[in-house]
């Protein structure tokens, strides 16, 4: 199985996690994913997903001022995506429980 598959399923979540801490805008949300290791996202992966969450209501975007260059779209988790990021971390706790068991030959 390719790694692409796999992060498919977790970006969404990993982005809310990063926007619960603080509101970002796209490039320094790249930025902080390849810190957490995944340096495989590029922008053609990345901006599609903010759109998409904007979109669902989990994130609202805001134009400000930048002080090196054009103006920034920050991002800033809402009460929709809170909700999002609570349901996700349930989910991927109980997925990563069971691979465990799974890998771990447990039942």
């Amino acid at each position: 199985m390719k790694q692409t598959q796999l992060l498919k399923g977790v970006l969404d979540g990993c982005v809310l996690a990063i926007l619960a801490r603080h509101e970002s805008y796209g490039y320094e949300l790249m930025q902080a994913l390849h810190e957490y290791g995944f340096t495989s996202i590029v922008g053609g992966t990345l901006y599609p997903l903010l759109a998409k969450l904007e979109k669902q209501g989990d994130v609202t975007s805001t134009i400000k001022p930048s002080p090196d260059g054009p103006d920034r779209n920050y991002l800033t988790l809402t009460a929709h995506g809170r909700e999002s990021l609570a349901e996700f971390q349930a989910q991927w706790y109980q997925i990563q429980s069971q691979v465990s068991h799974v890998m771990g030959g447990e039942k």
